[in-house]
């Protein structure tokens, strides 16, 4: 990613502020590979506009993000978790445990989850239930529930092109892929009138929604473990494969991917700003309070990325594809006086 270069006077005057007796020089950041670019932007940025070293940011997934976020306070653990859906309740138990309990929930902003194939390859409108039918390891054919077999996309719908069915989808570490199941695989079997034949089979409702989102293990739907420049690479070794991405991702690749519609409306910032794409979710990072005064430059790095400089509908990150938070005024207030998890 090139260095990005920007100046932000108004927020010069933070630096001042830094502490001189620090446990940890840089700032250490984990998790969602959706929230990486930002951060790694944010990162970048701070350290060239303030006295501070540039913050360290890897990806490795939301919950592995999370994960090292819970193992402790102190300056060998993370200071901030990046995270492409909410903190499970999970989660938050392991992080007690641990000590970890002054949990500042901060949210940046907005993204979707696009599915995008070779930019050579054919254009797809897909609605829900075609992912749920070509995807899913149970379909209900002629009233039936049954083994899926479809091997080519016109086979789930007349309408779509006839390609072999190979999807690249986020692994189950990552934060995408819950996304992924909740609005995109379940949402297409009840779209498609599966998920009341499940529970007709016998089913109860919670059975009936594993069933939904359980995918196949034929090699048609192959589970990707890193991030999305991996996706990628497997749609350049195998055209025929169709990627889950987010949204800035495939906007910074337009040269290498083609965007799918859903339901009819193609993914943009305008359309997820709008509420009118459906496959669309918010996104966080969760930082420890109790390392704020003990880990250089943490709280200016809170408040930075949360700034109208940075984080607002005029920021770089909105110009590499974040859907600016319209309550980011409420976000600087509570990052500000440091609010916590209750």
């Amino acid at each position: 990613m090139s260095t990005v270069k920007f100046t932000v006077s108004a927020l010069a005057v933070i630096a001042a502020s830094a502490t001189t007796a620090a446990a940890r020089d840089q700032i250490q950041i984990s998790g969602s590979s959706t929230v990486l670019p930002y951060s790694t932007i944010v990162a970048e940025v701070f350290g060239e506009n303030m006295d501070f070293p540039v913050p360290v940011v890897e990806s490795g997934g939301t919950g592995s993000g999370l994960q090292k976020f819970c193992e402790g306070v102190g300056a060998n653990t993370i200071d901030i978790a990046n995270a492409s859906r909410p903190i499970r309740d999970a989660e938050r138990e392991t992080c007690t445990a641990n000590g970890v309990t002054d949990i500042m929930e901060v949210r940046i902003g907005y993204d979707g989850i696009v599915f995008a194939n070779s930019a050579n390859g054919p254009d797809f409108a897909y609605t829900p239930a075609d992912w749920f039918n070509a995807l899913s390891a149970k379909v209900v054919r002629d009233g039936q529930v049954v083994d899926n077999t479809a091997a080519n996309w016109n086979e789930v719908n007349p309408d779509l092109p006839a390609q072999e069915i190979l999807a690249f989808v986020p692994g189950t570490k990552h934060g995408t892929r819950e996304v992924f199941e909740e609005k995109v695989i379940l949402a297409g079997c009840e779209e498609s009138g599966a998920m009341e034949a499940f529970v007709a089979s016998g089913m109860d409702e919670d059975a009936a929604e594993e069933a939904c989102t359980t995918l196949r293990t034929d090699g048609r739907a192959v589970d990707i473990d890193g991030d999305y420049t991996e996706t990628l690479a497997r749609i350049e070794s195998s055209p025929n494969g169709i990627g889950v991405f987010g949204l800035s991702f495939y906007e910074n690749n337009t040269d290498k991917l083609k965007v799918g519609t859903i339901s009819g409306v193609t993914p943009s910032t305008e359309t997820i700003a709008s509420g009118e794409y459906p496959v669309s979710r918010p996104l966080f990072f969760y930082a420890k309070a109790a390392h704020i005064g003990e880990i250089q430059g943490l709280k200016e790095f809170l408040e930075f990325f949360v700034s109208d400089e940075i984080a607002g509908p005029d920021g770089p990150l909105a110009e590499y594809g974040l859907v600016s938070d319209p309550k980011l005024a409420a976000t600087q207030q509570a990052v500000a006086n440091g609010t916590v998890m209750q």
